[in-house]
């Protein structure tokens, strides 16, 4: 009986100092650039989108894989990876976002949570928040409403040690279901009155599965130090919604969400046993 019992305090004895070990393992693995990391795609504004992601690192290039269903058929779906490359504690969204009531969650509205844009997925091109409405070059759901996307990029140092605090968000929404962003359904867009706010509105996002709670955000949403871009790469397209989006974004000061106010609060009410 006492040794049974020795032997399960060696056990629970031993189990931080392995847990410690595997921790610092893959913290060490995201600063020397490799590991793979799943993300899962959730939808907002009820549209139904859903999906699923992949980021792996292979020194400073990042693959990006992404298969995603529930789009809007036949239109260009502006897709970004938001966060912060200074460890602070941006997510994604949900309803209780929609501040103004009108039934729709707006790219403003949501950046309160999942923060500027650190990498636009384009296409083709660069990657800078720059491109964050370059339609043009993003990618275009097919019949059934499908998107399927890889590209393989070179980014700065800051994203690979970061790459767990960075999460992905797809726009394009379809309120009056008739298969095309129009002005019908939800009016013109907060970032640019002459686009329509199904075309910038969040259709999914998804986080990093297992990704650890960063610090809280001072001031403006941050933007990161964002990709290196590829040799020979053009200048940007971009029209006045991708400055709004850029600049929308970047002036306003935010509040923390009542959230992760509360886990905060829950955190520090258990002191020493955190």
């Amino acid at each position: 009986m006492i040794a049974k019992r020795t032997s399960r305090l060696a056990v629970l004895v031993a189990l931080p100092a392995a847990l410690a070990l595997t921790v610092g393992a893959s913290s060490q693995a995201v600063a020397e650039g490799t590991g793979a990391f799943q993300i899962n795609l959730a939808q907002l504004n009820d549209s139904g989108s859903k999906g699923t992601a992949m980021l792996s690192l292979q020194g400073n290039r990042l693959t990006v894989k992404i298969e995603s269903e529930g789009l809007v058929p036949g239109q260009p779906s502006a897709q970004h990876l938001h966060g912060s490359t200074e460890g602070h504690d941006f997510h994604c969204p949900d309803a209780s976002d929609d501040t103004n009531g009108d039934g729709v969650l707006n790219n403003t509205e949501a950046t309160v949570d999942y923060g500027d844009i650190n990498i636009s997925l384009t296409t083709k091109g660069p990657t800078d928040m720059a491109s964050g409405l370059a339609v043009d070059r993003m990618p275009v759901a097919n019949a059934q409403g499908k998107v399927s996307y890889e590209r393989t990029l070179a980014v700065s140092q800051d994203v690979v040690e970061h790459i767990k605090d960075l999460h992905i968000v797809q726009h394009g929404i379809d309120r009056n279901d008739n298969k095309k962003y129009d002005f019908e359904g939800a009016g013109k867009s907060e970032l640019d009155p002459k686009l329509p706010q199904e075309a910038t509105a969040p259709t999914n996002c998804g986080e990093v599965l297992g990704a650890a709670v960063g610090s809280i955000p001072v001031g403006g949403v941050e933007t990161g130090t964002g990709p290196v871009e590829e040799n020979g790469v053009p200048a940007a397209v971009m029209g006045a919604g991708g400055a709004a989006l850029v600049g929308t974004a970047g002036a306003l000061v935010f509040a923390r969400r009542r959230k992760s106010v509360l886990a905060a609060g829950r955190a520090g009410g258990n002191g020493a046993a955190a």
